[in-house]
């Protein structure tokens, strides 16, 4: 019997401090910090009626570009909208932080539907230097892969992320920094 009675306060006491941890394993888990969310990074999109590339002088042209540039984010944030020619430009300048778009030039798919043919033209360009004429926008560009269209035609320019340090959407900062992204209204 006494071997019995020596079990039983170990055991009584493993039963009153098993809900003990399992209280404190609850708590200290509901109070650890979430991981960080990744900043979300953003890709624009650009519309135009038709194109133009001098490919002596690295220029594109795209004619009667639309005045909105569509901005979108991937999962999760799945952030998206638009922001005018003037806040997209902005983005290329040094008022838009240290990694704006004019210090790391992006890479963008040049899609492009030619008359006669069954296929949009694909290439894969380094664009810079954007400048409005006119109703045109106009970039120098590099090409990457692919080649350029010999006809133009209505014309979707794919731009590459925008990294972390930024952003348009809703409360994200500028690309670089600043106040909520143009997205917030």
């Amino acid at each position: 019997m006494a071997s019995h009675l020596g079990r039983r306060p170990l055991a009584d006491a493993r039963r009153a401090i098993l809900p003990a941890v399992t209280m404190l394993s609850v708590l200290a888990c509901a109070k650890a910090p979430a991981p960080a969310a990744e900043a979300p990074s953003f890709m624009f999109v650009q519309v135009a009626e038709d194109v133009q590339a001098d490919t002596t002088a690295k220029t594109l042209r795209l004619h009667n570009i639309t005045p909105q540039v569509i901005f979108f984010s991937d999962r999760p944030n799945r952030i998206a909208g638009h922001i005018t020619m003037a806040q997209y430009l902005r983005e290329w300048t040094p008022a838009a932080g240290k990694d704006n778009l004019g210090a790391v030039p992006p890479n963008a798919t040049l899609s492009v539907y030619e008359p006669g043919q069954p296929d949009n033209a694909i290439t894969i360009v380094e664009i810079a230097n954007p400048r409005l004429d006119g109703p045109d926008l106009v970039y120098d560009f590099k090409l990457v892969d692919g080649h350029m269209p010999t006809n133009g035609g209505t014309t979707a320019l794919f731009i590459d992320r925008v990294g972390v340090g930024g952003g348009v959407g809703p409360g994200s900062p500028g690309v670089g920094v600043g106040g909520p992204g143009p997205g917030l209204r």
